[in-house]
Formats: C-alpha cells, structure tokens, sequence
C-alpha cells in the first residue's frame, strides 16, 4: 500500500510532456514566430535581420532573438492571441 502511494505521489510531480505536440507542430509553431517577428522588425526599420527561434518558447509566449549588425531586438509572440511586441 505505501508503494502504491508513493508511486501516485510520484506519477502526479512528473509534468505532463509539453502540449504533447508533435516535431511537425513545432516546426509550423516556430516558422509562425519566425515569420511575424520579422515582418514586426522590418515595419520598424530593421532590413534582414537573423532570427533565431526558441524551439519551445514559454508556455504562453514565443520567443526569438532578432540581430542585425549592432541592433538587437527580442520578439514576443503571444500563443493565444498570435500578436507579437518588439523590444
């Protein structure tokens, strides 16, 4: 009886895997991210800048590092409502 106790103890710390998303999922997640953070640099002045993706982002946000030369620029993009803000 404690075994079983302690094993549902445990069953319930481990997290639940992210979203159970598939790699495609991901993939289209972040060409998504990709895509409106550099359309939002670019209204802003930025030409060609890199983006570098999180792979995963946070739970409610993605996140990307957009560089050009000296100009750097995080890119948040808001999973639900699919908006991005520029620093």
């Amino acid at each position: 009886m404690l075994l079983r106790l302690i094993l549902a103890t445990a069953m319930l710390a481990v997290p639940v895997a992210a979203g159970a998303s598939s790699p495609d999922a991901w993939a289209d997640f972040r060409t998504e991210v990709r895509a409106k953070c550099l359309a939002q640099a670019q209204s802003q002045g930025m030409r060609a800048p890199e983006v570098i993706v999180h792979p995963f982002g946070s739970e409610s946000y993605g996140i990307a590092v957009l560089r050009e030369g000296d100009d750097k620029r995080i890119c948040i993009f808001d999973k639900r409502t699919k908006a991005v803000e520029l620093t």
